[in-house]
């Protein structure tokens, strides 16, 4: 399909947010914003503990505090909005700017509730809670209290908040500076030699062609081996910096800290990762298969992401595109179609492919307004209509909680990904079982399936061991270069098994990977892992019960904000993540995939 035809695509429109940019209604909402967080932090120092005596006044101003949230939040979703569609735009960089800012100057205000919460009694902090504006806020406040009792004395976690900013803030930053500023001398395969961006390295190891992918992978690991003290000295400074805080906060272990940002118990992680190590070999079968595909004995470690030879370029319009996922959804899931032909009619998608856009896919939501907003940059591929189906899975979920009050809509990552991985899914099995379907688009949609459950329980599970052991290590000091590139290529070896070549292993991953240096969320990798799994297996029930299950999954999508990931899961669809047997349900169905995998690619490859 020519290029032409595809060129149908849409611009969101964000007037629901604020009129315009800049306007008066934008700049009243930023000053009360501002306003609203000076007063909050005073009133917090004035009010100090909690007693069962002041309890009204606190439970209004937590009150105040969540409404302060639903403001920012539709402050930010706008403005990222707004950088993402046009990142050119310098007012928007500087407002961007602006809103860290505040948004430093709000955390600051948060302190003395932090404190207040951990010094509370017991009688207290129950007479709070019981409050009639508090009671459907328990469990959050259940959660505030506990990280509240992982803090320093007020005065302490203020200096940390400042001295974060030169501190493990600055090491994330010197990394991001670093990665964004590096090239990489890339070896053509006519001879020539080229300087290429680090940011385009991901692609290239995604390119058809395996000299390319070789090259870009010695190239730009040779950049990185140039820089790696630096790359060193960052990561070991994020994790001394978090080790003192721990210690310093009374915190026993440095999992106890991704444990609860993921709100999971970690005998949970324990159990998938078991499951998954047991089961390994179904992803090993895939990647022995795909290896063989591209004329490998063994992949090199380049060769992970690399396309299989399944040549068909069609592209599809805009109107099909939407067409197909509304379809796939309406068979399966009609509620499902009808949210998404209002964020189509409501122009709540942006499409359009244009210059200035940043890359990638995502979608944000405004507590305010109660909507949401679905980013991606359309180009007609198979893949780019399944991205429009997993990021209208999370508009669906914002929606789905559109009418739960802010302090219990937010989230772990863990169960982040679970309605936009089902909603790839509904899409995915409706494509897959159709009878219309040709068998080359089932084989790109299965290999893409099996890509996936290869890096989560392969690529990911190698960043948890690698991470779990640096940290450990780190405990006792700083890492050197050579011991770092050690514990990589021992994790690669425990997850790939004998997939990889072992000239061609990874021990730079490490530094390349920016997953490693976020500031913000210690051990970001593992909820992936949790999120497919989890959705995978939700989406398994949901085929076997039919109509039956979407109110339970419904359910499940509400709760998300208000209970660990263990009670969710036992209160809605009644299954123990604790134990194997979920997570094993979940291994059959990737099973069953790499089955139909394999009678459909000899077909589509003239091997049959």
């Amino acid at each position: 399909m020519a290029e032409e035809a595809i060129q149908d695509t849409v611009q969101w429109d964000l007037t629901s947010y604020f009129p315009e940019f800049d306007g008066p209604e934008y700049k009243a909402h930023v000053e009360k914003l501002e306003e609203d967080i000076d007063q909050m932090g005073k009133d917090a120092q004035a009010l100090k503990e909690i007693t069962t005596e002041n309890t009204d006044q606190w439970a209004e101003l937590i009150c105040r505090d969540e409404e302060i949230t639903c403001n920012f939040s539709h402050w930010a979703s706008y403005i990222g909005c707004l950088n993402s569609a046009d990142s050119r735009n310098e007012d928007y960089k500087r407002e961007q700017a602006r809103m860290s800012r505040i948004g430093a100057q709000y955390r600051k205000a948060g302190v003395p509730i932090m404190a207040a919460l951990r010094d509370v009694t017991d009688d207290a902090f129950e007479k709070l809670v019981s409050h009639p504006s508090m009671e459907t806020a328990r469990f959050s406040m259940e959660r505030g209290r506990i990280d509240a009792k992982r803090t320093m004395d007020p005065e302490l976690e203020m200096l940390a908040a400042d001295l974060s900013v030169d501190g493990m803030s600055a090491w994330g930053r010197l990394y991001n500076d670093l990665a964004g500023r590096l090239e990489f001398e890339m070896k053509k395969p006519d001879g020539s030699t080229e300087m290429v961006p680090m940011a385009q390295r991901r692609s290239l190891l995604e390119d058809p062609d395996p000299a390319v992918r070789k090259a870009a992978f010695v190239g730009s690991n040779k950049a990185w081996q140039d820089v790696e003290h630096v790359a060193a000295a960052c990561l070991n400074g994020i994790g001394g910096w978090r080790l003192t805080l721990n210690e310093k906060r009374g915190i026993d272990h440095f999992l106890d800290v991704a444990m609860f940002q993921s709100a999971t118990e970690q005998k949970t992680i324990d159990q998938m990762w078991d499951v998954i190590s047991r089961n390994r070999d179904v992803a090993w079968e895939y990647l022995r298969t795909k290896a063989k595909l591209i004329g490998r004995d063994k992949l090199g470690f380049q060769d992970i992401g690399a396309p299989l030879p399944l040549k068909d370029a069609r592209r599809f319009s805009w109107k099909e595109g939407t067409q197909m996922v509304f379809d796939a959804f309406n068979d399966f899931y009609p509620e499902l179609a009808q949210f998404t032909k209002m964020m189509l009619d409501e122009k709540r998608v942006e499409s359009e492919k244009r210059p200035g856009k940043r890359p990638g896919a995502f979608c944000t939501s405004s507590y305010k307004t109660k909507e949401s907003r679905v980013f991606m940059t359309y180009g007609g591929s198979l893949g780019d209509i399944q991205t429009l189906a997993h990021e209208l899975g999370h508009a669906f979920h914002n929606w789905v909680m559109r009418d739960i009050r802010p302090f219990a809509r937010s989230y772990p990552m863990t169960l982040a990904e679970t309605a936009s991985t089902f909603a790839e899914s509904v899409l995915c099995s409706g494509i897959i079982d159709s009878d219309s379907t040709t068998d080359m688009m089932k084989a790109q949609l299965l290999n893409t399936q099996l890509d996936h459950a290869a890096v989560f329980m392969c690529d990911i599970h190698m960043r948890y061991i690698f991470e779990k052991m640096f940290y450990e290590e780190r405990q006792k000091g700083e890492l050197s270069v050579s011991r770092i590139k050690e514990l990589m290529l021992k994790a690669q070896r425990e997850t790939f098994g004998d997939i990889l070549n072992e000239d061609e292993m990874d021990p730079m991953f490490w530094a390349s990977k920016l997953h490693f240096y976020i500031t913000g969320v210690t051990f970001y990798n593992f909820p992936y892992t949790f999120g497919y799994f989890f959705s995978r297996g939700i989406f398994s029930r949901a085929k076997a019960e039919g109509a039956s299950f979407l109110p339970k999954y419904e359910q499940l999508l509400r709760l998300t904000g208000s209970d660990v990931s263990e009670g969710v899961a036992k209160r809605s669809i009644d299954v123990d993540l604790t134990g194997p047997a979920f997570w094993e349900e979940t291994i059959e169905g990737i099973r069953a995939d790499l089955a139909k995998f394999q009678e459909v690619v000899p077909k589509v490859l003239g091997n049959s």
